[in-house]
């Protein structure tokens, strides 16, 4: 029994596997919100029940840096430690990861169904890719394959990943309004405006505060009232097309998210792919797929022809880091339980 967990600045994400015919089975869900809750020892004791003394593994894709088997986020209500943890979950150990580590290494156990193609590019199934997600902040991963064995060509080939906190870093203003947003961005968050102040969720409202506070555009009293009464950024998006405010809300949500991923394609020579993966995407299928974010992702000047090439795909299936994270614990069991030479 492997259980895996999914754990942000707002919620949690909890399932416990069975390996069967050498396939993960999933047999138990749960979402919990994480705000309430003063450490993740009783959360995750809250979802396991009796089912925790069959535990045999337990791997945990968190939002943060790992730092010598401790989680400090910045949007985490709490502190995470490997050690105390697994004491209490009555393991040996347990893998503790970035959020975004624990995304990409669900790569590759997405279904067709779970991917969508917004750039199709060309793409080398052996090349490095990365993954780009936008939620309650903004994380960042990629992904290095490694060196087929000669003596077992049927084997999938082993992937190496990679964390990143590359979120964080300065946000790269392209256009004059752009500009504007980075300096009112700086004013705002004591001089440094970073990507993730633009693309996550609270991003979204920050580009909304910022185009309406510098009346660029005008704020609807309805659109007011409906981002008053419910969820703000659920509001915006059904106010696109209808208010100039949320519609250039959008544009330039989404052109941060193209210019993001087109970096990232150049910084790690991504012809494997660049995934959009997080909460927000999805979301915003129908914005992301309608030529906009394409235009935006291939504009690197005398790089855009080797941007283009990269293609970029959109993860639907909101279960990647758990299924991510079950896979390292089910090869952390597996390696426990063959005897060494």
């Amino acid at each position: 029994m492997i259980l895996a967990g999914d754990v942000g600045g707002t919620k949690a994400d909890f399932a416990l596997f069975e390996r069967r015919a050498g396939r993960l089975v999933e047999k138990r869900h749960a979402r919990i919100p994480t705000e309430a809750w003063p450490a993740i020892e009783p959360l995750v004791e809250r979802f396991l029940g009796d089912d925790k003394a069959r535990l045999t593994a337990a791997a945990f894709g968190v939002a943060g840096p790992v730092k010598d088997g401790r989680v400090v986020g910045t949007n985490l209500p709490f502190i995470v430690e490997a050690r105390p943890l697994a004491e209490r979950l009555g393991l040996p150990s347990i893998a503790l990861l970035n959020d975004l580590e624990a995304t990409a290494h669900g790569l590759g156990a997405l279904a067709p169904e779970d991917v969508r193609v917004l750039h199709p590019g060309r793409p080398d199934p052996a090349g490095p890719s990365c993954v780009l997600a936008a939620g309650t902040g903004l994380g960042q991963a990629y992904v290095v394959r490694g060196t087929p064995d000669p003596e077992r060509p049927d084997e999938e080939c082993p992937v190496v990943v990679h964390a990143s906190e590359g979120g964080h870093a300065d946000y790269a203003a392209r256009t004059p309004l752009e500009w504007a947003l980075a300096e009112w961005l700086a004013g705002r968050y004591e001089g440094h405006a970073s990507w993730e102040r633009v693309l996550s969720g609270q991003g979204l409202m920050n580009v909304y505060e910022f185009l309406r506070d510098t009346r660029i555009a005008e704020e609807p009293a309805w659109l007011a009232d409906a981002r008053a009464q419910g969820d703000p950024n659920a509001a915006l998006a059904a106010a696109d097309g209808k208010a100039a405010l949320a519609t250039l809300t959008l544009d330039l949500f989404v052109d941060a998210y193209a210019s993001q991923a087109g970096n990232l394609a150049l910084a790690y020579l991504a012809t494997g792919g660049v995934y959009l993966a997080g909460g927000i995407a999805p979301r915003l299928a129908a914005r992301l797929s309608d030529g906009r974010f394409a235009r935006a992702y291939v504009a690197k000047g005398r790089m855009s022809s080797l941007v283009a090439a990269m293609p970029v795909y959109l993860v639907l299936n909101d279960r990647t880091a758990l299924l991510g994270a079950a896979s390292v614990a089910f090869r952390a069991a597996e390696a426990r339980r063959v005897p060494h030479a």
